[in-house]
């Protein structure tokens, strides 16, 4: 039975790494991420082929920015393991890895940034998860009409 394509919103500082960067480097481990949440979406729910919202988030204008795909499935964050890197895990060894993490790659950005205003004025978009109090997660999921409409407003 072929799986149904799913939809994601994936957080970046604009200064640890860009929609920009990712244009650049075509395709990259999404690495670092150290929420059991995102981490579970990533290991068991994202898969090849799945669109992307690339958000900037913690900058002057936070929004989307781009569009991103999923590449592959998930594998081993090998940041846990670094141990004088920041995201070292003093509890997760190769045999019994704790965090995992999926590629991601560029597909287009936007003309002009989404901002979060922008979204929050959307009554189609009122549930959201990003737009939601108190939301802190990296990674959420997004329905498709939600994806659609945020990627029109960026073309």
């Amino acid at each position: 039975m072929k799986r149904l394509k799913r939809y994601w919103l994936m957080k970046s500082e604009p200064s640890e790494y860009s929609i920009d960067d990712l244009r650049r480097d075509k395709r990259v481990p999404w690495y670092g991420v150290r929420n059991y949440q995102a981490r579970n979406f990533m290991r068991d729910e994202m898969h090849s082929g799945d669109t992307v919202l690339f958000y900037h988030s913690s900058c002057p204008v936070p929004g989307v920015a781009g569009i991103a795909e999923v590449a592959g499935t998930s594998y081993p964050d090998a940041t846990q393991f670094e141990k004088k890197g920041s995201y070292y895990d003093p509890r997760a060894t190769k045999e019994n890895p704790r965090w995992m993490l999926i590629d991601v790659k560029f597909k287009r950005k936007f003309r002009n940034t989404i901002t979060l205003p922008q979204l929050r004025e959307i009554k189609d978009l009122k549930n959201l998860i990003i737009l939601r109090p108190g939301n802190r997660l990296s990674i959420t999921p997004v329905t498709e009409a939600e994806f659609m409409l945020i990627a029109t407003l960026g073309d």
